[in-house]
């Protein structure tokens, strides 16, 4: 099936772009590495008037140290995080997760931002950057502001991204040394979507857990109650494990059940906690 008609408006500046987005809203859609946005056109899911392309926007596609964190432009591709020494020092979370992103050829596409800005309760970098307790900057015409993980994502493919605004990037703050971050995910193949999948980031050993889900509700998620219970006690991970299923809300699917979600959950959760024994 071809995509629908539309007219495609090729901006050279942020300022250019957010024009663009001011004087069509709804009626435009930005698109970048184009990963999820083309699928949706060919199967007309979607069917914007107007398609904004912000692939020439350099600022956007920069990674940038600053004072107790790191900056990412949302045009930073998954394959320029997996080749950045910066990210792998600082949020080797990230190196692990992009691994399990689909393929080679959408890697070099697709970007952080659209990713994240995609909101696909199974994608990996929304749980990751929830686990990394990051904001994501959204600019407009009229302003900017910064949106922490846990307000960003409001449900299957929606966020917090009014129709004027732009996700032009991602602050993660530093972890400092010695902490832990680990994901891992289950899928049918290497490169399907997840069936589930965690990722966990603690600065302290057990002391001060952040344990993000994925593909296991309407959104990333983050293990209130494991994590809790962990903070009090580091110990106390068959607990834990045995917790985790519950804090998730699976989708009804015929393929993959909620109880088999859950069940995943756990056997994640064990899977991950065995890679901190000695």
């Amino acid at each position: 099936m071809k995509a629908p008609d539309f007219e495609y408006l090729r901006p050279e500046t942020l300022a250019e772009a957010l024009a663009m987005l001011a004087r069509h809203g709804e009626d435009g859609a930005i698109i970048a590495g184009g990963q999820s946005l083309l699928p949706l056109l060919h199967f007309r899911l979607a069917a914007p008037a107007y398609l904004i392309d912000i692939g020439r926007l350099e600022p956007l596609k920069q990674i940038v140290e600053g004072d107790g964190y790191i900056e990412i432009g949302a045009l930073v591709r998954h394959c320029e995080l997996a080749a950045s020494a910066l990210i792998g020092r600082e949020f080797p979370l990230l190196h692990q997760a992009v691994e399990h992103i689909a393929h080679p050829g959408v890697r070099h596409r697709g970007t952080i931002g659209g990713s994240l800005a995609m909101a696909d309760p199974a994608a990996e970098l929304g749980a990751c950057c929830l686990a990394l307790a990051g904001d994501v900057l959204l600019q407009s015409a009229a302003g900017q502001r910064w949106v922490g993980m846990a307000d960003f994502f409001a449900g299957i493919y929606e966020t917090a991204l009014a129709a004027d605004e732009i996700l032009t990037a991602v602050r993660l703050p530093r972890r400092g040394h010695g902490g832990i971050q680990i994901f891992n995910e289950v899928a049918r193949r290497r490169g399907d979507f997840a069936m589930a999948g965690l990722a966990l980031v603690s600065d302290r050993g057990l002391g001060s857990p952040r344990l993000a889900l994925l593909g296991v509700s309407d959104r990333p998620i983050l293990a209130v109650r494991a994590m809790a219970l962990l903070s009090q006690d580091p110990t106390a991970t068959e607990a834990a494990i045995a917790l985790i299923g519950d804090e998730v809300d699976p989708a009804d699917d015929p393929a993959y059940p909620p109880a088999y979600r859950r069940h995943l959950v756990g056997v994640l959760m064990r899977r991950t906690l065995a890679e901190l024994s000695p």
